[in-house]
């Protein structure tokens, strides 16, 4: 059975938006489109049950790890993590580390909030929220230990490449969210993305590629969707690895 994404509103407005609206009214570009969407009854039933364990709602306050995780454990942040597979694998077998997953669309939401409630991990909280505005509101600066940024959109089109998440402003504000010695890892099928992404790095003085390009591929990571989609049209999956100069 499928339900209108309506559904889930009435229940917690907080998740209707995914972004607060400018004083102006103009909407800087965004790297992502919200389209409306059915879920499964089992998604909506997954927000009533495990929502208010483990999500967490915008807020302009600074987050208080030790308090949303009960230890002193390092920060890894997904952002827009797809359907979850990854960070569901990642959080099992890397549990020495805290997660915080950023995903604006509400079917991926959903159904990794149903698996985390279900397995209860609680090392993992999930945010439907846009990542700039957690980041400059709810992050404080040298905190975190990682980033993880799996299969972003590509935005292939020339005049839609300005949509694209790793850009110089991005990248910046990352790092300025990094622990000395923090990680940004990336990986995409798009060829040209993952070019563009090594140049954005080098621009930002306070990140280190150590590997001169692409890293080998961490064994770590499953594949996610987009992965098999990219490898099922035979597109080369790169990988990006950076980190904060100590």
């Amino acid at each position: 059975m499928q339900v209108k994404q309506e559904s889930i509103f009435k229940d917690i407005p907080e998740l209707r938006w995914v972004e607060t609206k400018s004083e102006d009214s103009k909407r800087s570009i965004k790297s992502y489109v919200l389209r409306t969407s059915y879920l499964k009854s089992f998604q909506l039933e997954a927000v009533k049950k495990y929502y208010a364990t483990y999500g967490i709602p915008f807020e302009r306050k600074t987050l208080d790890y030790k308090e949303v995780y009960g230890n002193d454990n390092p920060l890894i942040i997904e952002i827009g993590f797809g359907m979850g597979t990854a960070t569901e694998r990642i959080a099992k077998e890397r549990n020495q580390f805290n997660y915080l997953g950023l995903e604006v669309f509400l079917s991926g939401f959903t159904k990794l909030l149903d698996r985390v409630g279900t397995e209860q991990l609680d090392n993992v909280r999930l945010m439907r929220f846009d990542a700039v505005e957690v980041l400059n509101a709810m992050i404080p600066d040298n905190s975190v230990a990682g980033f993880h940024i799996f299969f972003p959109d590509p935005w292939p089109k020339k005049r839609q490449q300005k949509r694209r998440l790793i850009q110089v402003p991005f990248a910046t504000l990352l790092a300025s969210k990094l622990v000395k010695g923090g990680y940004i890892y990336c990986a995409t099928d798009w060829e040209e993305y993952a070019y563009q992404m090594i140049e954005v790095f080098d621009q930002v003085p306070s990140l280190e590629n150590k590997f001169k390009g692409f890293c080998p591929p961490v064994t770590w990571r499953d594949t996610t969707k987009f992965e098999q989609k990219g490898l099922d049209k035979s597109h080369p999956i790169n990988e990006v690895w950076v980190e904060k100069r100590i």
